[in-house]
């Protein structure tokens, strides 16, 4: 709450922001481009309540306004005219208007359209191409035609058969028919699609149009035989954390709710998916060996799962009572470490056993890391400290103590020093033999740290945190080198590929991007 929410304008070719918009807050809830791109409407969430109009030349606001009046509801969607830069359309729920830009006054006007009897939740606009009339699809399951020029319901249909779970996405074509999209995945002339449709975009003069859904999958259609093929597939909330197969670049995986998927580095391409319904996967870990999947979950157990196959291979239940959210594989591939309290248990073909049970931590254990002669590990908690164990005798060798809620931790490579990062949006260097600090960066200008790795050189580590900001750093000058800015949400894990030619980091939105690292090893 009441924390400003951007519009972000990019430069396509350049990859690059070109505005970057600040007025409303917690959230924006719809965005529209004028025909002639000289303007942009957006409308802030039912928190904010409003409509602004920019000008994407100056990168200013021209005005705003209510997007409601007090009596009506709130405000669902936004979507300029074809043809007029003036003239724009809004909708919710008890609200559906035409709005007229006046630049020289620095307003914008309302006319009420009148829908008489017909009380509808708008989800989704759609305007006819030579901007005559307004087709609203409603969360009732049917869709609303209303005459643009005087706001008038011309009519609503269809009367019998209308789309479960509502109409979620309009778009019409230049032949006149119209492509609908349902909350239950139903397309109009398709076969069902994964979960509700959100977004319909048509391609060129019309051979090819795209559909987007609530489980982030794309699909592409062709007009001639409309028949779906899925081309691109995430996450729809946050990944939790990315994991990297030991000796190679290939692979990587990603864990999130209700999943765990596997990816191919070098394409946008998904692999495997492992489901399980209603839990949320919040650790991951590949076996050195990479037979294995190792995944900690919060009803408290821990999966192990085959990589190729996604077949469930053991389960240790009740692991921890608060939830499993950390985890480790030793590099012997015989045991793992797991957090929810530090526990070390033994793996063997078709049964597990617990070795130790080590109860220091007052808080959510974040992040564990095991040395890699097995013999060692070091766990951070959001109780201010990280504990580095001894995993022969169950026992703690040292603590380091700091005022901040540690998120991440890792081993130098040469595993003399470990690195840290959290809350108070530094990232420390510690001495393993005896906990002194030894360096503190100023990591971050605003918010945690959640992320943190550093390549198997130790030459260079990356951060990523709630600014967004994937910066990589010099580990002996303490300097940012490079940063890298895409993330539309608070990153929350980074790794590095173990030839440091790729990065991958994801974030809070849902989102995994692939980096070039600018490191590369020179081999």
């Amino acid at each position: 709450m009441r924390f400003k929410a951007d519009v972000i304008i990019w430069d396509f070719e350049q990859r690059s922001i070109y505005a970057q918009l600040s007025l409303h807050k917690t959230k924006v809830e719809a965005l529209s481009f004028s025909p002639n791109n000289k303007y942009l409407v957006s409308l802030g969430g039912v928190d904010d309540g409003s409509i602004v109009v920019w000008n994407i030349e100056t990168k200013q606001a021209i005005c705003g306004s209510p997007a409601t009046a007090h009596t009506a509801g709130h405000c669902l969607t936004v979507k300029y005219s074809n043809n007029n830069d003036h003239i724009f359309v809004s909708a919710g729920s008890g609200t559906l208007r035409v709005w007229e830009l006046d630049v020289s006054n620095r307003k914008i006007r309302p006319l009420e359209c009148q829908t008489g009897k017909l009380k509808r939740v708008v989800k989704c606009i759609e305007v006819a191409e030579d901007d005559k009339f307004i087709l609203c699809g409603t969360t009732s399951g049917d869709i609303m035609k209303v005459i643009m020029k005087t706001g008038l319901l011309s009519e609503c249909g269809p009367v019998k058969t209308k789309y479960s779970l509502g109409v979620t996405a309009l778009k019409l074509l230049k032949s006149g028919l119209l492509l609908v999209g349902s909350g239950s995945g139903a397309f109009t002339l398709c076969s069902s699609l994964e979960k509700g449709v959100t977004s319909i975009a048509l391609r060129g003069e019309g051979q090819q149009f795209f559909v987007g859904t609530e489980s982030a999958q794309i699909y592409r259609f062709s007009y001639e035989d409309f028949k779906e093929e899925l081309i691109s597939t995430g996450h729809n909330c946050a990944v939790k954390d990315v994991a990297i197969p030991y000796g190679t670049s290939e692979l990587f995986a990603t864990c999130s709710q209700e999943d765990i998927r596997v990816w191919h580095t070098d394409k946008p391409k998904e692999l495997l998916r492992i489901t399980i319904p209603n839990m949320t996967c919040n650790s991951i870990d590949f076996m050195n060996d990479g037979h294995s999947i190792i995944s900690g979950w919060n009803d408290g157990k821990i999966r192990v799962f085959a990589p190729v196959s996604g077949k469930l291979m053991l389960t240790i239940y009740n692991a921890h009572q608060m939830g499993v959210t950390a985890i480790a594989g030793a590099k012997d591939c015989k045991r793992i470490v797991s957090g929810g309290g530090v526990r070390v248990w033994e793996l063997n073909l078709n049964s597990h056993q617990m070795l130790g049970s080590m109860k220091e931590h007052k808080d959510i254990i974040t992040s564990i890391k095991i040395k890699n002669d097995d013999k060692e590990c070091v766990s951070a908690s959001s109780d201010g400290t990280c504990i580095i164990w001894d995993l022969e005798r169950f026992v703690s060798l040292q603590t380091v103590i700091a005022n901040t809620f540690f998120q991440t931790v890792c081993y130098h490579p040469e595993e003399y020093q470990i690195l840290t990062c959290g809350t108070d949006r530094k990232v420390t260097y510690w001495h393993v033999y005896d906990g002194s600090p030894i360096r503190e960066l100023e990591g971050s200008q605003s918010g945690t740290i959640n992320g943190l790795h550093i390549t198997q050189d130790g030459k260079y580590f990356v951060t990523g945190g709630d600014d967004k900001l994937v910066k990589v750093w010099d580990y002996m000058e303490g300097v940012v080198t490079h940063i890298g800015t895409a993330h539309g949400g608070s990153i929350t894990s980074l790794k590095i590929c173990n030839n440091s030619r790729i990065l991958v980091s994801t974030s809070a939105d849902g989102a995994i991007m692939r980096w070039k690292f600018p490191h590369a090893a020179s081999s």
